[in-house]
């Protein structure tokens, strides 16, 4: 017996095709392997900055790095577990989850800025916007649909408002690694809507992992090995 509660709340169905058995052991794969890489650098990188490095830092580089976790741990749930309602609340949790993991990923290196009015507007706007986006992704995702990709956009690639001060803030390899991830993101966005191609979704997410990782060795260079 279903409670009312149950009852009220609309299943939304996938529209994805149905992916075969060889696309989701690839698309597993990708995932875990993000995953425990992201587990594994990400505990090093805190150890470093917290004892050696950057331990000033170490708030910023918690809240990353817990995103980063918890993007690639949802969206493996999401991806991995089979039709169902909770399937529905999963696919809700995976894209809000993307707007934390993109103001997370911002929050170190707006932190290298400090307390200048730059940093801090460009902070304010980064996460008020993510938050309107997680809002929106779990309150009424049926209306939201494909728009959330271009805030994903809009949002990732708000920093070249900043670029210059972070430029004089950061490394030049820092820079590049940064550049070169957002790079990966937006073009990974192509199998992303590319629905009809074969491993279409596992390639997405390859070009997340990659983006991921270049993004994650910006922070490492910049709070760890451009400080030893």
């Amino acid at each position: 017996m279903t409670s009312a509660t149950e009852t009220s709340i609309p299943i939304i169905h996938d529209s994805r095709r149905a992916y075969s058995v060889a696309e989701k052991v690839a698309d597993a794969a990708v995932h875990i392997l993000g995953l425990v890489g992201a587990i594994a650098a990400g505990s090093i990188l805190l150890t470093l900055a917290l004892t050696h490095t950057a331990p000033e830092a170490f708030p910023s580089l918690l809240i990353y790095v817990a995103t980063l976790i918890v993007v690639l741990g949802v969206s493996l749930a999401y991806n991995l577990y089979p039709a169902s309602r909770m399937k529905h609340y999963l696919a809700r949790l995976d894209q809000a989850a993307i707007f934390l993991f993109i103001a997370g990923s911002y929050t170190p290196f707006l932190a290298i800025l400090g307390g200048t009015p730059t940093g801090t507007v460009m902070m304010s706007l980064v996460w008020g916007a993510s938050l309107v986006g997680v809002a929106l992704k779990l309150i009424v995702p049926q209306r939201f649909g494909r728009i959330a990709i271009a805030l994903y956009l809009a949002i990732g690639w708000s920093g070249v408002l900043v670029f210059q001060s972070l430029g004089q803030a950061l490394p030049a390899s820092t820079l590049w690694l940064l550049l070169a991830g957002g790079m990966t993101y937006s073009a990974g966005i192509v199998f992303h809507l590319w629905e009809k191609l074969r491993f279409q979704n596992a390639l997405w997410h390859v070009f997340v992992v990659a983006g991921a990782s270049l993004h994650l060795w910006a922070v490492i260079d910049c709070m760890v090995i451009a400080r030893l």
